[in-house]
C-alpha cells in the first residue's frame, strides 16, 4: 500500500480507469463460447461452459443450490463462465463435438477450446467445487490421467475409466484399459473404484448395442454395488430392459432391488436434508419399481412422501427454489392428481413469467386433454418468449390447437413465421412441425 500511495496522481488516475474498465467487462460476460474463447484468448484464462437449458430441472437445483456464494465468485475470477442454452444452435454444435448428451454439464475450455475437465449432472456444494478447483488448478485432462495411468496410478487409472463411461463410450474404454500393461491391470482391477467402473463401462457398451439382456445383467452388476447417487439411473436401465420379460421373469429380476432402493429413499431422498442433488430420479424410480412389481399402493404412497415433503420444504414462495418447485409438478402429474396440477402449473406460470416453458407445458397439457381452446392464450404467451429449438415446439402446439378447432389458415402462418425465424437450424424439430401441419 506504501509504494501505491508514492505514485503521482496521473498514473494513479490511469489504474483506477484500467481498473474500471477491467471490472465493466467483468460484469458483462460473453453470451456465447465463440466470445468467451475470444475473451480467453485475450486474457489467457480457462473458459467454463455451463450447459443448461429453461426446461431442465437439475439446472435449477444448480441455480439455486450451487452456483451462488463465495465458491461461485472465486471460480468466476479464475475463469470465464458462459452459460450455453442446449436449445442454441451453437450449445447443439459444442454439445456434438464434445460428446456431451447429459444436462447440466460444465466443461472447461483452455483459450483454444480444448476441453480441460468435465463435471457432469448436478452436485452438491460439497462435491462441485472441489471437482472444479482441482481441474481449473491443473487442468485434468483426459489424456493428462492416461499418461499418469501408463506410470502405473491407480486413481488415474479409475479416472480415465469414470471419464469413459461418463460419455457412454464403453468401447473406447475398454480399448484404452487392454492397451495397459497386464500387470497394471492385474493390481487396478483389484480396485475397488476401478472394478465399479468397469462395470459401468459393461453396462455403457451393452446399451451403446441395444442387448437388451447384457444391459439387464450389467445394471443387475452395478446395482450389487454401493453406488450412491447413481442407483435410481441404472435401476432405470434395468427396467428398461427387462419391459418385455413375461411378467412372471420380470419380477423375479426386479425384486432383489426393492429393499436397497426403499432404504436409498427412505435415508437420503425423501428427508429434510437430501443426500443427493437429484431427488425426483429416485422418487419415479421407486414409483416405477414398485408398479412393476404390481404393488401400485406402494407407488402411491411414495408419490404422497414426496408430494408432502416437497411442499413442506417449498413453502408457498415458489419461486424460492424452482428445482423443488418443479419437481412437485412432475411428483403431481406422475401420481395423476389432474386438478391439483392444474392449479399448480397456474401458480407456476405467475411465479416464472420471464420464460416460455411453464406456459407451454400447460398449453400442451390442455391440447392433450381436448381444450384447445383454452390452451391457445398459455400457448401464445410460450410463443413471446420462446427461441431456437423450442420456438419450434411451441408453434408445433399452437398449430395442433388451431387444426383441432378448424382454423386452419391460422395455424399455416404460425408454423410459416416460425420456420422463416428459425432458418436451417434444428431438422428434427422443424420436420415434426411440418408433419403436425400435414396431419
Amino acid at each position: 500500500m506504501s509504494n501505491l500511495l508514492r505514485r503521482t496522481i496521473a498514473p494513479l488516475t490511469a489504474a483506477l480507469m484500467l481498473a474500471s474498465l477491467h471490472a465493466s467487462a467483468a460484469d458483462k460476460a460473453p453470451t456465447t463460447i465463440a466470445d468467451a474463447l475470444r475473451l480467453a484468448a485475450t486474457q489467457h484464462r480457462p473458459v467454463l461452459v455451463d450447459f443448461q437449458a429453461v426446461w431442465c430441472y437439475s439446472c435449477y437445483y444448480m441455480a439455486s443450490h450451487v452456483l451462488n456464494g463465495p465458491e461461485w465468485e472465486a471460480a468466476q475470477r479464475k475463469a470465464i463462465v458462459v452459460e450455453s442454452d442446449a436449445d442454441s444452435p451453437e450449445a447443439q454444435t459444442w454439445m456434438k463435438k464434445l460428446k456431451t448428451s447429459f444436462l447440466p454439464t460444465y466443461v472447461v475450455l483452455d483459450e483454444h477450446g480444448n476441453e480441460l475437465g468435465r463435471i457432469t449432472a448436478e452436485q452438491p456444494r460439497e462435491k462441485f467445487y472441489p471437482q472444479l478447483d482441482r481441474i481449473l488448478a491443473s487442468g485434468n485432462t483426459l489424456d493428462g490421467f492416461k499418461d499418469k495411468a501408463v506410470k502405473g496410478s491407480i486413481d488415474a487409472v479409475a479416472a480415465v475409466l469414470d471419464a469413459y463411461q461418463a460419455r457412454g463410450e464403453g468401447d473406447d474404454g475398454f480399448a484404452w484399459f487392454g492397451s495397459l500393461p497386464a500387470s497394471l491391470q492385474q493390481n487396478a482391477r483389484k480396485d475397488a473404484r476401478v472394478a465399479l467402473a468397469l462395470d459401468q463401462l459393461t453396462l455403457a457398451r451393452a446399451k451403446a448395442s441395444g442387448n437388451q439382456p447384457a444391459i439387464a445383467a450389467g445394471a443387475q452388476k452395478v446395482l450389487a454395488q454401493d453406488i450412491g447417487c447413481q442407483r435410481p439411473y441404472v435401476l432405470d436401465n434395468l427396467l428398461e430392459a427387462t419391459e418385455k420379460l413375461p411378467a412372471a421373469q420380470r419380477k423375479t429380476a426386479l425384486q432383489a432391488q426393492r429393499k436397497p432402493l426403499d432404504r436409498y429413499v427412505a435415508t437420503q431422498v425423501l428427508v429434510n436434508q437430501p443426500a443427493c442433488a437429484d431427488q425426483r430420479s429416485a422418487v419415479l424410480a421407486n414409483a416405477d419399481l414398485d408398479e412393476a412389481l404390481g404393488d401400485r399402493a406402494a407407488a402411491a404412497a411414495v408419490l404422497d412422501r414426496a408430494i408432502t415433503l416437497t411442499r413442506q420444504r417449498l413453502g408457498d414462495d415458489l419461486a424460492s427454489d424452482r428445482n423443488l418447485a418443479d419437481n412437485l409438478r412432475v411428483y403431481l402429474l406422475r401420481a395423476k392428481r389432474v386438478s391439483e396440477l392444474d392449479a399448480y402449473q397456474r401458480k407456476l406460470i405467475a411465479a416464472y413469467p420471464d420464460d416460455y416453458v411453464y406456459a407451454y407445458r400447460y398449453g400442451r397439457s390442455l391440447v392433450d386433454a381436448g381444450k384447445p381452446s383454452d390452451a391457445l392464450p398459455y400457448l401464445a404467451q410460450a410463443a413471446d418468449k420462446a427461441y431456437g429449438a423450442n420456438r419450434l415446439a411451441v408453434a408445433q402446439q399452437r398449430v395442433k390447437a388451431l387444426k383441432a378447432l378448424h382454423r386452419d389458415e391460422e395455424a399455416r402462418k404460425v408454423a410459416a413465421d416460425a420456420l422463416e425465424t428459425n432458418g436451417p437450424w434444428f431438422p428434427k424439430q422443424v420436420a415434426a412441425l411440418k408433419a403436425e401441419l400435414q396431419a
